[in-house]
């Protein structure tokens, strides 16, 4: 593999320094050398419409047992860190949302925001003792933005708790269900996390192989961006 400089920056941190990690009929995918995200180009991402069709398909319900075990490798980390009735944005929740009734039923309080299901901008005007985002972070088109802003809408000491598959290596890539998945465009790895906690002085902790947890210390400051824009998708 050779190095290139890309036209498009990482859309994590930034940087034009990659590496081709792997190729398909479909799709290239590009590893970041700073940063160790996988990327797809923006010029190969589906349509917004194709995108939510496939999200509609989803049969997510807070009624379904394996669901909530699914979501359990979250929830179970997260609620053993959290205070009581505490406030939290289940950020991306979809059309079923499961997670929330979840840390609800604890006696927790939590507000929704998806870009396809619930836009509710007031939510990303909020403060939160915890965020959750669960198989959200490698759909994302703009994670530098998207995740910045999730970081300054948590209070000092919250978590945020993400679900997602994460990279192994690039013989596991070539046969890994989850990137025939066009709506995937983001890929990270543990190395990927460990670099955004040092972007952040975060405190960052991995559970189940998919669950990350993220606190955020006191006196910290973004460093993604300064000011993040409101997430609009």
């Amino acid at each position: 593999m050779k190095p290139t400089i890309s036209k498009h920056p990482c859309p994590l941190c930034r940087h034009n320094s990659q590496e081709e990690y792997y190729h398909d009929q479909r799709r290239n995918y590009f590893v970041c050398l700073h940063c160790h995200l996988v990327f797809v180009p923006s010029a190969q991402y589906v349509s917004e419409a194709e995108e939510k069709a496939a999200y509609d398909h989803h049969q997510n319900s807070p009624a379904d047992p394996g669901y909530r075990r699914f979501l359990g490798r979250l929830f179970f980390p997260l609620q053993d860190k959290l205070a009581p009735k505490s406030h939290g944005l289940d950020f991306g929740s979809g059309p079923g949302p499961t997670l929330s009734i979840m840390l609800e039923e604890t006696g927790h309080t939590v507000t929704l925001y998806d870009h396809f299901y619930a836009r509710n901008p007031v939510a990303l005007q909020q403060s939160y003792d915890f965020i959750t985002a669960t198989e959200v972070v490698e759909h994302l088109h703009d994670p530098a933005t998207i995740l910045s802003q999730l970081w300054t809408l948590l209070r000092p000491e919250g978590y945020l708790g993400l679900m997602t598959k994460l990279v192994r290596d690039q013989e596991a890539f070539a046969k890994w269900h989850y990137k025939n998945d066009l709506t995937h465009v983001c890929f990270f790895s543990r190395s990927t996390f460990e670099w955004l906690a040092e972007q952040w002085h975060a405190k960052l902790e991995f559970f189940h192989n998919d669950v990350m947890l993220l606190r955020k210390q006191k006196d910290t400051r973004e460093v993604l961006q300064k000011t993040p824009p409101v997430v609009t998708g």
